[in-house]
């Protein structure tokens, strides 16, 4: 809980649930802790229809400058001459050039060869592409960065570093941090849902992103449902010795803590077959071409096991009870300090394959036009080669996907191709060695999507708004500075 946002709607939520959870504990296992939820948030889907955004977060730091390649001939000739051996050819590129638009005179940018689905996606409107976005406390430039001035112009803490910024970009705040933008959106969503254990998932284990004051992450694998083994399977390969763990579990006991124990456990059994049930039920009930554009790309590509997990719970989201959901999905190796060219283009070809799949997939479903997706990483990282790769940065591009998207745009300001410490204009954006410094703060691109979610962004009789209470810093833009329009929302979605 944000400790200055007194009127949030997520502390709010929080203390109408915490005499229904006092009994609960942080000790129990996180199970037991999700499945004793119940109902209860400020938010709410007055028009019953189904919303869900779906992170895809790329551990390491993504390489913003060989994903959305700068492609127009001057640009392209002064990255070339940046990265030197790390460079993708002009040529390679023509196959993924995204169409021009009048957003960005003079400049052109194509995907890496690998992303071919991910640009036909971007150019038929499917997809839109969010440039140089990074984790900023209030809008900076470069003069102001490397001044001492930190009342004025404070800088998120400890950049550069994978855990921070991982937590920054997921939480606002540092390593260390227990409440993630994606979990207080969960906290407000919350009432829309019958079941709110399923308001907000992870297909990839724990993350602060969907951590909220009352909402947990509910976690499932690939393969579906996490069970408790001593109730599903034997014990010590015995049957009878499952039969009395299930009775001891489930019985009422005179104790109040004993009880209590045992009545969430009953709850997290029940959960685990009402996901197991729903989603057999929903695979069986629908026809396998729903589903179908994930089978060329299942073996070897655990992103596409994670998306075809979230795709098998959207499929069941009525049997779920679930209206509004949150889920969390990641690929890894993306730290590419060597190797840069080879291991940047395995793993586009596996966010390609995954992402592309999952938007097929939300069509075949019917809800194309109810589920977003978007990435989200560390960092971008240094347009300079170190050799045969790149360094930890800080601003980097993202990519949006789904019909809801204004598709077939960039957005944001393009950065310009440079990686000198000068005072010139071409200088400006980046910190050295073509570390972009953000001109679009993870707040406003969190702040769009959660505002496309049903989060109020207005304030209420004066009190701070839904967004601004999840989103803290945001209330530090939607101003013009350094030349720049700042606005609180980037105008990527469609209106909610």
């Amino acid at each position: 809980m944000h400790a200055s946002d007194i009127n949030s709607p997520s502390r709010r939520a929080f203390l109408q649930r915490s005499a229904q959870l006092a009994f609960t504990g942080a000790a129990l296992p996180t199970l037991l802790n999700l499945a004793a939820m119940g109902d209860a948030a400020a938010f709410s889907a007055p028009d019953g229809s189904y919303k869900a955004l779906v992170c895809i977060f790329l551990y390491g730091g993504s390489d913003y400058a060989n994903t959305v390649v700068t492609y127009d001939d001057a640009s392209h000739a002064k990255y070339s001459s940046i990265r030197t051996n790390i460079a993708i050819p002009k040529a390679s590129l023509d196959a993924t050039r995204l169409l021009p638009t009048t957003a960005l005179p003079g400049r052109e940018y194509a995907f890496h060869p690998s992303m071919l689905d991910l640009a036909n996606l971007f150019n038929t409107g499917k997809a839109a592409v969010q440039l140089n976005v990074g984790p900023l406390v209030v809008p900076i430039n470069k003069t102001q960065y490397k001044g001492s001035n930190r009342t004025l112009y404070p800088l998120p803490p400890n950049l550069f570093s994978h855990n921070d910024q991982q937590s920054i970009w997921q939480s606002t705040y540092p390593e260390g941090s227990t409440i993630g933008w994606g979990g207080d959106i969960g906290d407000l969503a919350m009432m829309s849902n019958t079941n709110s254990v399923f308001t907000c998932v992870s297909i990839t284990g724990n993350s602060v992103f969907l951590s909220g004051d009352s909402s947990v992450a509910y976690q499932v694998s690939t393969g579906g449902a996490v069970k408790i083994n001593a109730v599903t399977n034997n014990v010590y390969n015995s049957a009878t010795v499952k039969t009395v763990i299930n009775g001891l579990l489930r019985e009422s006991r005179s104790h109040i803590l004993e009880n209590e124990y045992n009545r969430v456990t009953k709850r997290a059994i029940d959960t685990e077959l009402q996901l197991t049930t729903s989603i057999g039920t929903a695979a069986t009930n629908g026809s396998s071409a729903e589903f179908a554009p994930f089978v060329p790309v299942l073996s070897g590509n655990n992103l596409a096991s994670q998306l075809k997990m979230v795709a098998r719970l959207i499929a069941a989201r009525s049997s779920l009870g679930a209206k509004r959901q949150v889920f969390f999905v990641s690929a890894g190796n993306y730290d590419l300090h060597d190797n840069l060219l080879a291991g940047q283009a395995q793993n586009m070809t596996i966010l390609n394959n995954a992402l592309n799949a999952f938007y097929q997939t939300t069509v075949n479903l019917g809800v194309a036009d109810k589920v977003t997706s978007f990435t989200a990483s560390d960092f971008g990282r240094t347009l300079t080669s170190n050799g045969d790769g790149s360094d930890h940065g800080w601003g980097s591009h993202h990519l949006i996907v789904g019909d809801a998207v204004k598709g077939q745009e960039f957005y944001g300001v393009a950065p310009p191709v440079s990686n000198t410490d000068t005072t010139s204009s071409e200088d400006q954006w980046h910190v050295g060695q073509g570390r972009l410094l953000p001109t679009t703060s993870v707040d406003q691109y969190a702040g769009t999507l959660a505002t496309w979610f049903g989060v109020n962004p207005n304030s209420i009789n004066g009190a701070v708004s839904e967004l601004d209470s999840i989103l803290p810093n945001l209330r530090n833009f939607g101003v013009t500075a350094n030349g720049i329009n700042y606005p609180k929302n980037m105008g990527f979605m469609q209106a909610p």
